[in-house]
């Protein structure tokens, strides 16, 4: 586990802080899970754990074979392909929103308690 160190900027202090600076570069916060890069792996990942979209997904695999094919394709797909749209678009606009909260609690101005 990792602490937040806060340490007064007096001089006193110069060493810790200057071991203490080597672990935690910044002092901003992000709360978001997702990046422009991962959004769609881990996404995907955290959709797949759980036990309904796997069914679906077997289902569509299932379906691929030609001597167990209960319905058409498109029928089998498009269950799964609507609920995880649905479930990608909500965890988009949550994770943009927590983006804004981040960038504006980031930028704001702060006082420093100096004796």
């Amino acid at each position: 586990n990792k602490w937040r160190i806060v340490l007064p900027n007096n001089g006193r202090q110069w060493k810790d802080w200057k071991q203490a600076s080597t672990f935690y570069s910044g002092n901003r916060i992000q709360t978001t899970k997702y990046t422009w890069f991962t959004f769609l792996p881990q996404n995907l990942f955290g959709q797949f754990h759980r036990l309904g979209n796997l069914y679906y997904f077997f289902l569509v695999v299932l379906n691929l074979f030609p001597q167990v094919e209960a319905f058409h394709r498109e029928v089998t797909v498009l269950p799964l392909v609507v609920v995880l749209l649905a479930s990608m678009i909500k965890d988009a606009i949550e994770d943009y929103r927590k983006y804004q909260y981040d960038k504006t609690i980031n930028f704001t101005k702060t006082r420093v308690y100096d004796k």
